[in-house]
């Protein structure tokens, strides 16, 4: 019987693909030859995670998360696991977001969005792009008003090209490169700011958040928000995996996302897969990010609280 694994979270599409995993002879283990590992995809159909997991399931078997490994410490109460426990893979990069304005909106510039109202688009109201709207809301005093409902991203860059709202917080410049790859080349969207650990050689001339910010406890703030980009297409399985057979999935995991026709399937199809993290190095900065103050984090729950409070209504 195959290993199976799941998310401990209520998922918006579960994506499962059963391949044979003969593909770990990469890492030079016999444990799982000629057995077959159930993948698991925590996002909607056709998005960035969607994509990355079908890539890589040609070259690896693993599960594939989404950056939830942070709804513990925004002290979610469904979020019934411990990040720390998990047994993190991997990842083929890191991300980089950015807050988007769609090219016919009044808005042109953070300026513009600090004096004048906007409507960004969100799915629920504790969702990544409604926190990260209120969270800039209150670090740069914006006046986005958040329109949430939409099932996933691809149903918010839709609306913003039929013109139901102007903006989205929280899309990776890796996302919409590969979904809406003439967007930006052809100035259908405008950049306000990027986010992330640091700003991406990409998009030069795009201000960077961090760097617009003047007070300290904001920088602070913003910096440990911003930890999940570092996290960037984590794949994980459950807690518990016996060191060894953990291993054999992290080196096949690292050996894959250095494979040259892995990065030419990246290329290909325009992902992002140049700056892979390991699972050790996931784990340290899940660790770090964690060991945040406490003023800094009860900022961020009360933040990300008032959109579980939304949802229940």
């Amino acid at each position: 019987m195959a290993p199976t694994v799941k998310s401990g979270l209520k998922l918006a599409y579960v994506a499962s693909i059963l391949v044979s995993a003969v593909t770990m002879a990469r890492a030079e283990a016999d444990f799982y030859k000629g057995k077959e590992i159930k993948l698991i995809v925590s996002a909607t159909v056709g998005g960035g995670y969607d994509v990355y997991a079908r890539t890589l399931a040609s070259g690896v078997i693993c599960l594939l998360q989404n950056t939830v490994a942070f709804e513990p410490f925004y002290a979610n109460k469904q979020a019934l696991f411990d990040a720390a426990k998990l047994s993190w893979l991997g990842t083929p990069t890191t991300e980089v977001a950015m807050y988007i304005v769609w090219h016919t909106s009044k808005i042109k510039t953070l300026q513009d969005a600090q004096t004048q109202e906007m409507m960004a688009g969100g799915a629920g109201a504790a969702s990544t792009p409604a926190f990260y709207g209120r969270l800039f809301n209150q670090i740069f005093n914006m006046k986005a008003r958040l329109i949430t409902g939409y099932p996933g991203q691809n149903e918010i860059l839709l609306a913003m090209e039929n013109g139901e709202v102007e903006a989205m917080t929280s899309p990776f410049w890796s996302s919409i490169k590969t979904s809406r790859p003439n967007w930006y080349p052809e100035s259908k969207i405008r950049l306000l700011f990027q986010y992330g650990a640091e700003p991406h050689p990409e998009l030069k001339g795009v201000p960077f958040a961090l760097d617009l910010l003047r007070i300290e406890a904001d920088k602070t703030l913003l910096i440990a928000a911003s930890a999940p980009l570092g996290l960037g297409r984590p794949f994980v399985a459950p807690p518990g995996v016996p060191g060894d057979q953990l291993a054999i999935l992290r080196t096949a995991m690292m050996a894959t996302f250095n494979d040259p026709q892995f990065r030419a399937d990246c290329e290909k199809q325009r992902l992002e897969c140049s700056n892979p993290r390991s699972g050790e190095q996931i784990e340290n900065l899940i660790t770090q990010a964690y060991a945040t103050t406490e003023n800094v984090r009860k900022r961020l729950i009360d933040i990300y609280q008032v959109g579980i409070g939304a949802d229940k209504k």
